[in-house]
């Protein structure tokens, strides 16, 4: 069981790039009011087969040869159904899958949200990645900011995002725009 909903996130966004995704999109946001975090995760990798959505919160079944279960999506269904939060899988063959994930905050089991700057940062720059292009949007009641790699790869006019000092600058901006976010200042243009 992962400990973290930013380790699920991690998870759930290599799932998409192990199925060919070029685009993988990430929206964290958070509802004081209801007290509510939704996760939600889309690409436009290679989707499943109606048999193999059927079966994907089964955690005995996965398409990896690596090993014979998979437990990601389970486990996260099942953390969000804890806390009396929902889940859903949407995956259609040649255009991609949603995962969407609800949990109350305010409930007993609610894992923390983790160190998501951090994998968010790992995500985007790994080398593994470098064909991946990632959205990744943090809101706090309709505040939010947003990171594009698409843009940033047309600044950075070649240089990688793997590269050290891109990775810093990544890393910083993830940081400080979360914290303006949870301060109360809306980052969107």
């Amino acid at each position: 069981m992962l400990t973290e909903i930013s380790l699920n996130v991690i998870d759930i966004a290599r799932n998409s790039t192990r199925a060919g995704a070029s685009l993988v999109q990430i929206s964290i946001g958070l509802d004081t009011r209801k007290k509510t975090l939704r996760l939600t995760i889309a690409d436009d990798g290679s989707g499943m087969s109606p048999q193999q959505l059927a079966k994907v919160e089964d955690p005995f079944f996965t398409s990896r040869t690596t090993r014979k279960v998979g437990l990601g999506i389970p486990f996260l269904k099942q953390e969000a159904e804890c806390t009396g939060g929902t889940f859903s899988i949407k995956s259609e063959e040649g255009k991609g899958t949603v995962v969407e994930a609800l949990f109350h905050r305010d409930h007993i089991d609610c894992m923390p949200l983790g160190d998501i700057n951090s994998s968010i940062c790992m995500l985007v720059t790994t080398s593994e990645n470098k064909d991946v292009d990632f959205v990744y949007t943090y809101e706090v009641d309709g505040r939010s900011f947003k990171l594009d790699t698409r843009e940033v790869r047309e600044i950075l006019d070649g240089v990688p995002l793997s590269d050290p000092k891109v990775s810093e600058f990544i890393r910083s901006y993830l940081i400080e725009n979360q914290e303006a976010v949870d301060r109360g200042e809306s980052m969107e243009e």
